[in-house]
């Protein structure tokens, strides 16, 4: 069992032993420490703080700490309860609130569950403030509040209406168009919150929507990672169907991948290049995806007359980058769509939008529109790690071996070749070394992962 505390937040195990899984003593530990600093930076009478869940089964139960343990700070809490990631993000500004919780261990398997912190503009903490809950978790800074000063909790089940709501709003979003274009949809919401909230915003929009795991019980019928091999269900249902195309997000709805009427992915790195090629036909400008995400992006964004670059991986490293850059579309190639439009967060419900948009107004299959951009083959991999495994030296070794190829080491080694790349870093969420490479073929990326791995591997033994 496993207990990971970062600057991304706390994430762990359910049950077992405190400090090495995500205990009830844990959540309220981290919860008090989150609740302290936000009251540090907001110097006020009163504090409120958003907080809502995926439907995991432990959701509820750790929800209910998490609450009390605010209030027991004398913070307000507002429990917008079963809802997505993006949408707590979008509602921590339209509360006026001073932070947010989202409990989620995103595309985890369902023994695992998080606490992912946010600041006042309902975005995510950086290293720094990160850094600073840690600390205080582990000290003994924390005083709670006196009886008559607790906080109340009020509860808001609204939120998911409101962010649809937001989401129609948005000039590029052309729900006319969309309607006109009678799609039928399966859509595979991993037995959470995705099934509530993706069918809601394809009725809005007049699409005809098949559900499939759309039950928000928290049992994952299958690995809750959006990948091509843990979804042979929805591949067959489209096809049953006759579908136009299928959808299936992750947990907590931040993470969104398609799949063309065949039953065949469309490949989610292709999520973002896809939507990035609507919005950059409209809004001319600049796009930033992390280290790990395909060159198509790059493509696409220099076909449109704009400039891309590379952050390191995680969403507050990809949003400094995109402030910085003022961008008009970024995100993640894990399928992560981060659209400053709407909010700097990463969004199912708008790349849903977005993506129906494009192909109402290309008025052609997903399977054709895939063939419009370029060719890139992708492997993820990974490997375990096992105690004493020294991972920095690892990567340090690598680096020296591959000192003349041109080099990224912001987050991890990133090696780019002239005709391939291969990123290898720690996971900040599981205890892995990613493997990541794209080449212009899936037998020459999985093979340039192999070799890595193998690599890693010799370099292990000595």
């Amino acid at each position: 069992m496993t207990l990971i505390k970062s600057i991304s937040g706390i994430r762990g195990t359910i049950g077992g032993t405190v400090g090495e899984n995500l205990t009830p003593i844990d959540a309220v530990k981290f919860a008090s420490a989150y609740g302290v600093w936000l009251k540090q930076q907001r110097n006020k009478d009163k504090h409120k703080v958003v907080v809502g869940r995926d439907a995991r089964i432990s959701g509820e139960m750790i929800q209910n700490l998490v609450m009390n343990t605010l209030v027991g700070l004398g913070i307000d809490v507002v429990d917008v309860g079963l809802s997505t990631t993006p949408t707590v993000e979008i509602a921590v500004p339209l509360e006026h609130a001073d932070g947010g919780i989202i409990l989620t261990a995103s595309h985890n398997p369902k023994q695992w569950n998080a606490l992912k912190l946010l600041n006042a503009k309902g975005e995510f903490l950086d290293a720094a403030e990160g850094a600073k809950i840690l600390e205080i978790a582990e000290s003994d800074q924390m005083e709670f509040a006196d009886v008559d000063s607790l906080g109340k909790i009020t509860i808001n089940d609204a939120y998911i209406d409101l962010h649809i709501d937001h989401v129609l709003d948005l000039k590029l979003v052309n729900a006319k168009a969309i309607k006109k274009a009678g799609f039928t949809v399966v859509v595979d919401g991993v037995n959470s919150t995705g099934g509530i909230a993706i069918p809601l915003l394809l009725e809005r929009l007049g699409v005809d929507v098949i559900k499939l795991y759309c039950e928000p019980n928290g049992h994952f019928p299958h690995n809750p990672e959006p990948l091509k091999e843990h979804l042979g269900d929805l591949s067959n249902e489209v096809k049953k169907h006759g579908a136009d195309f299928g959808i299936v997000v992750d947990p907590d709805v931040d993470r969104l991948a398609f799949m063309d009427e065949n039953g065949d992915m469309f490949g989610e790195e292709y999520t973002l290049v896809a939507c990035a090629d609507y919005v950059l036909s409209r809004t001319p400008g600049n796009t930033v995806s992390n280290m790990s995400s395909t060159r198509a992006l790059r493509d696409i964004t220099e076909k449109h007359g704009g400039t891309y670059e590379a952050s390191a991986v995680g969403e507050v490293n990809v949003v400094a980058l995109m402030k910085k850059n003022q961008v008009v579309i970024g995100g993640e190639g894990n399928g992560g769509i981060i659209y400053p439009e709407s909010h700097y967060g990463r969004d199912a419900l708008v790349g849903v939008a977005l993506f129906l948009s494009l192909l109402a107004d290309k008025k052609m299959s997903v399977s054709a529109l895939r063939k419009t951009y370029p060719d890139y083959f992708m492997s993820k991999k990974k490997i375990e790690l096992t105690p004493g495994l020294d991972v920095d030296g690892i990567l340090k070794t690598i680096e020296n071996r591959y000192q003349e190829e041109q080099l990224t080491t912001i987050d991890g080694v990133k090696i780019d070749f002239p005709e391939s790349w291969a990123h290898l870093r720690k996971s900040n969420t599981e205890p892995i070394i990613r493997i990541y490479t794209e080449a212009k073929s899936q037998t020459e990326a999985d093979g340039l992962a192999d070799k890595f791995i193998a690599e890693i591997g010799a370099i292990a033994k000595g």
